[in-house]
């Protein structure tokens, strides 16, 4: 069983587990193909290595039983209730202040400050030690690392797509690796934007996307609760 998945970042949405509103995100998972076995005698270590889309490879930890040209679907390895840890490279920010970039608080507004709303202030001392100490807050690129979002989780699955609670690293159509690290019970699924149609209980009627507002309130009618917050 593999720990390691890889998927692109589609859209973010919205999900109810029994009444509470969650922000998830919409993944497209890839269904991955045996390309290399590395070995420890002809390599020096052992892994797997896994092909997916049109000519990308990854290596994941060393997979016992499998041999080149066997398939790896995701839906048979994530499950409703799995956690993982998402990493991918953050968006771009290109060159930014110390205020977006470390959230100074700037300068004075008053007694006289005409140009220092959005200056760093003092970057060091005098003449002891008389020069800038490395890892200085400054100004400079943001963005565009590697992040990881952990403990996110995975509110519905189809065959190649899943629903992961949270925002996660980077924009639309960027490639994430999702580690499998555990498990837990996942609340009843109310409703998911752009997820299967979720079964009403009331009058079995299938909600729409236009309808979605009578859909919540059809659900939550029986709590005086405000949407939000879990129902008893």
């Amino acid at each position: 069983m593999t720990q390691v998945l890889f998927a692109t970042k589609q859209r973010m949405g919205e999900a109810y587990l029994d009444g509470t509103r969650l922000a998830v995100t919409k993944l497209t998972l890839h269904p991955l193909t045996v390309s290399s076995i590395q070995s420890n005698d002809q390599n020096g270590y052992k892994s797997t290595q896994v092909s997916f889309g049109k000519k990308t490879h990854r290596e994941i930890p060393f997979i016992d039983g499998l041999s080149v040209g066997d398939k790896l679907i995701p839906s048979e390895f994530l499950k409703p209730g799995s956690i993982v840890s998402v990493q991918g490279v953050s968006k771009g920010k290109g060159f930014a202040g110390v205020i977006k970039r470390w959230g100074f608080a700037g300068g004075f507004k008053t007694h006289g400050q005409s140009d220092r709303h959005r200056a760093p202030g003092s970057i060091g001392q005098g003449t002891t030690p008389g020069r800038v100490h490395r890892g200085k807050k400054m100004p400079g690129r943001m963005g565009s690392d590697t992040k990881t979002v952990k403990n996110s989780l995975v509110v519905m699955v189809n065959e190649f797509e899943a629903w992961v609670t949270g925002p996660v690293p980077g924009h639309t159509g960027t490639l994430l690796t999702l580690t499998i690290t555990g498990e837990k019970d996942v609340p009843k699924l109310n409703f998911i934007t752009g997820g299967l149609p979720v079964t009403l209980e009331t009058n079995n009627q299938v909600p729409s996307t236009n309808n979605k507002r009578n859909y919540l309130h059809t659900t939550l009618k029986e709590s005086n609760k405000p949407i939000g917050q879990p129902q008893s």
